[in-house]
């Protein structure tokens, strides 16, 4: 007579919580810069985002604004101490930075630290030639099967824009999966035995991977919705708009470009200010026009993100 052992599944709401300061994008962290902020729904909880609420704002002293549901986990293998299957229901949040959140191990961190390799604003990274393409390509070629080193190799070249094959910044989760099937990040140490790990933070359980995912949603979302005005201050020049858009895209946008796009979409208008305690000549200062919102659905207003320097 064979023994059934019954396991447990439940829920766990994660937060991807993003602002950009000083030009630079942001994710509020938990466990010294290891974890995002989670938290198990409970009973009590009237609705998921009614707990994942509770969960950041107790963690980490931190309101919640603008938030949407990102994804849900449930691969086979994701379960908790006990063995229960565990099931994550993520959500993207975007805000403002404060200032220090006043708890300790809760902290904001760029998030290029976690994904170096994802910051092109300055160019392609030096890591990714001297250190992710050899062995990427050491991976590609550790198999005795054509057809998997040939599959693999062009997996690497579309992920990474190599081989003449164009960067895409939306990607983000791709590449992540790619060095992690490649044990080229230390999560997969319990499956790989990994030992040549690439540079960037790594994260408790499969956090990094649901942070991957909530970048690649944001950077996809900008480019067809004004989100990145919930990011900015009330009043902004467009300098600090683009350097916004830059931050979270990873890439450079030619000025002229981006500056002509935003007065073409009517989503900003002058606030007769100007901008104050900065070098060089006054900058005129802007606000968002919510009420374009109400005049158009804006389905057809996007940011150039494609424009590169």
């Amino acid at each position: 007579m064979t023994e059934s052992v019954e396991r447990s599944v439940h829920a766990e709401l994660v937060a991807v919580l993003v602002a950009v300061t000083n030009g630079e994008p942001r994710v509020l962290t938990t466990d010294d810069a290891r974890a995002l902020p989670a938290g198990p729904f409970e009973l009590s909880h009237r609705s998921l985002q009614a707990g994942l609420r509770d969960w950041v704002e107790a963690q980490t002293h931190h309101p919640l604004g603008y938030v949407e549901q990102l994804y849900t986990f449930a691969d086979g293998d994701r379960s908790d101490e006990s063995g229960g299957r565990v099931i994550s229901v993520s959500y993207l949040g975007l805000t403002r930075e404060a200032g220090e959140t006043g708890v300790a191990q809760v902290g904001w961190q760029d998030w290029y630290r976690y994904f170096p390799w994802e910051d092109r604003r300055a160019g392609t990274p030096a890591l990714v030639e001297d250190v992710i393409v050899p062995r990427l390509t050491a991976w590609c070629e550790g198999s005795a099967d054509a057809s998997i080193r040939a599959r693999r190799q062009q997996r690497a070249a579309i992920t990474f824009g190599l081989d003449g094959a164009a960067w895409n910044e939306d990607m983000v989760l791709q590449r992540y999966e790619l060095l992690f099937e490649a044990g080229l990040v230390p999560e997969a140490v319990r499956r790989t035995g990994v030992t040549a790990v690439v540079p960037g933070q790594p994260m408790r359980h499969d956090h990094r991977r649901i942070l991957a995912t909530g970048i690649a949603r944001l950077r996809a979302k900008i480019k067809y919705r004004p989100v990145v005005f919930e990011l900015m201050p009330d009043e902004f020049t467009l300098l600090q708009l683009q350097m916004a858009v830059e931050a979270l895209a990873g890439r450079g946008l030619h000025k002229q470009n981006f500056r002509r796009f935003i007065e073409q979409q009517d989503l900003v208008e002058e606030t007769g200010a100007m901008a104050t305690g900065t070098a060089g000549r006054p900058a005129k200062l802007f606000r968002f026009r919510r009420d374009v919102l109400l005049e158009r659905a804006i389905a057809g207003s996007k940011l150039p993100v494609s424009r590169v320097v």
